[in-house]
C-alpha cells in the first residue's frame, strides 16, 4: 500500500502536535534497535561459553548484522520510499523480533550467527526510516531536536541492556541468557504493534507524502545523481569511520573493562556511562550543529573520539572515567550531525532522505562490521584490547581531518 496520496511539504505539518506522537513511536522503536544491537555486549562470556566459541568467532557473529546491512540498506531505503514509513517501519520491528527469538534458540555458531544476519535486513528499515519520518515533519532548529530525541532512544536501550541484564534480569529469569532474549523478542512485537496504531493517523499520510507536481525519479537515477557529489562520498567514507568506532567499543567495552579486573555487574555500570553521557549530548548538540556550526562540531567530536580511544588504555579510574566520558560525548552526535549533513545538503531534502540514508548506513555498517571483527581479532592475536585501541584512535583523528575537508566542500557548493 502506497501512502503518498496527496501533496505535502514538512511545513504542512510544522504546527502539528501530533507529530510528537510520531517521533515518539519512532523512539520506541528505536529504542528495540538498540536493545538488540547492545544485547550480545553484557552476555559475551555466558554466549562464548554456551556455544563454545572463541573471541573471534563472536567478533564475527556481533559484525554479522553489519554485513547484511552493508548489502540491505539501500534497498530497504527503496522499501522506505515505496511503502511509506507506516507499513516499512513496523516490517522493520518485526524483523528485529524475530532476529532475537532466533537467537534465543540458537544452539550453535550457524544458527547464531544466521539469527544476527536477519538483525541487518530489519534494522536498516528503522535506521533509514527514523531520519525520513524527522525530516517530514520538523523543519529548521526542531529538525535537530528531534533528530536528537530520537538518537536517545537506543541510547536509553543500551542502558537498560548494560546496566540490567546481570544486576536484574538474569537472576530474576533463571539465569539463561536465552531468556533475556525471549525478554526482548516480546518488547520488540510490543512497540512494532504501538508504532502501526500511531502510524494510521492522517499526519503521517499528508508529510510522506510526494509533491503531486514533482515527476518521479527512477531510483537508480538517485542513487547515481547522489553518488556524483563529492559530499556525499565523503560522508559516507566519514560514516564508515564512525561505525567502526561506535560499534567496536559498544560491543566490546564491557569485555575491555572486565579484562582490566572488574567484576561482570561494575563492568555493565561503567560500561553504561558512555550512554547516559550520550542521552544529554543526544538532545543538545544535534539542535546546536546549525550550518554555521556544524563543522568545528564535527571536529570537536571526532577528537572526543580519538581522546576516548587513548583513555580507555589506562586502569587509573579517573582516566578511564574521563576516557568514557569523551566517548559517551563522541557517540552521542557524530551519527546524528553527520546524517543531518547528508540530507541537508544540496538536492537531497526530505524528498531523497530515505535513500540518501540506505546509502549512508550502507556504507556505514562496512565500519560496524569491522569495529567488532577487529578488536576482536587484535585481542585474539594480542591477548589485550591496546592494538584495538590503537585503531580507533586512528579513525578519530582521520574523521577530524575529513570534517575539514567536508567543510570546504559545502563552502565550494554555496
Amino acid at each position: 500500500m502506497n501512502e503518498s496520496t496527496t501533496a505535502a511539504t514538512p511545513s504542512a505539518t510544522a504546527n502539528n502536535p501530533y507529530r510528537w506522537a510520531l517521533l515518539a513511536g519512532v523512539w520506541l522503536l528505536y529504542c528495540a534497535f538498540g536493545l538488540t544491537a547492545t544485547s550480545f555486549a553484557p552476555l559475551t562470556g555466558l554466549i562464548e561459553s554456551d556455544l563454545k566459541l572463541s573471541h573471534a568467532a563472536m567478533g564475527s557473529i556481533m559484525g554479522a548484522w553489519q554485513l547484511v546491512y552493508i548489502f540491505s540498506a539501500i534497498p530497504c531505503g527503496i522499501l522506505l520510499d515505496k511503502l511509506g514509513p507506516r507499513w516499512a517501519l513496523t516490517a522493520g520491528g518485526l524483523l528485529i523480533a524475530a532476529s532475537t527469538l532466533f537467537r534465543g534458540m540458537a544452539d550453535s555458531y550457524s544458527t547464531m550467527l544466521f539469527a544476527v544476519m536477519l538483525f541487518g535486513i530489519g534494522g536498516p528499515i528503522i535506521s533509514a526510516g527514523a531520519p525520513k519520518v524527522v525530516t517530514s515533519l520538523f523543519t529548521g532548529s526542531s529538525r535537530g531536536l528531534a533528530m536528537g530525541i530520537y538518537m536517545t532512544g537506543p541510547a536509553i536501550g543500551g542502558v537498560i541492556s548494560l546496566t540490567l541484564t546481570h544486576s536484574t534480569l538474569l537472576p530474576s529469569l533463571g539465569g539463561d541468557w536465552r531468556n533475556v532474549m525471549f525478554l526482548w523478542t516480546g518488547f520488540a512485537l510490543l512497540v512494532s504493534f504501538i508504532w502501526l496504531a500511531i502510524a494510521f493517523h492522517p499526519t503521517l499520510n499528508r508529510a510522506s507524502a510526494a509533491p503531486s507536481n514533482t515527476p518521479a525519479v527512477p531510483q537508480t537515477q538517485v542513487i547515481k545523481m547522489l553518488l556524483s557529489n563529492p559530499a556525499v562520498i565523503l560522508v559516507l567514507s566519514m560514516s564508515v569511520g564512525v561505525f567502526l568506532f561506535n560499534h567496536g567499543l559498544n560491543n566490546w567495552l564491557p569485555e575491555l573493562l572486565r579484562h582490566d579486573g572488574m567484576s561482570l555487574i561494575t563492568a555493565g555500570y561503567w560500561a553504561a556511562i558512555p550512554t547516559l553521557i550520550g542521552i544529554v549530548g543526544s538532545l543538545t548538540i544535534p539542535r546546536l550543529a546549525t550550518p554555521g556550526r556544524r563543522f568545528p562540531i564535527l571536529i570537536g567530536l571526532s577528537l572526543c573520539a580519538a581522546g576516548a580511544s587513548i583513555l580507555l588504555q589506562f586502569q587509573y579510574e579517573p582516566l578511564l572515567f574521563s576516557g568514557l566520558l569523551l566517548q559517551g560525548i563522541a557517540r552521542s552526535a557524530l551519527m546524528t550531525v553527520l546524517i543531518l549533513t547528508l540530507v541537508e545538503l544540496p538536492g537531497i531534502g526530505d524528498r531523497y532522505a530515505g535513500v540518501a540514508s540506505g546509502l549512508f548506513f550502507s556504507a556505514a555498517e562496512v565500519g560496524g562490521m569491522l569495529g567488532p571483527l577487529s578488536l576482536g581479532l587484535l585481542y585474539d592475536f594480542t591477548g589485550q584490547f591496546d592494538a584495538g585501541l590503537y585503531l580507533l584512535t586512528a579513525v578519530g583523528f582521520g574523521l577530524a581531518l575529513s570534517a575539514r575537508r567536508l567543510s570546504r566542500l559545502s563552502q565550494s557548493d554555496h
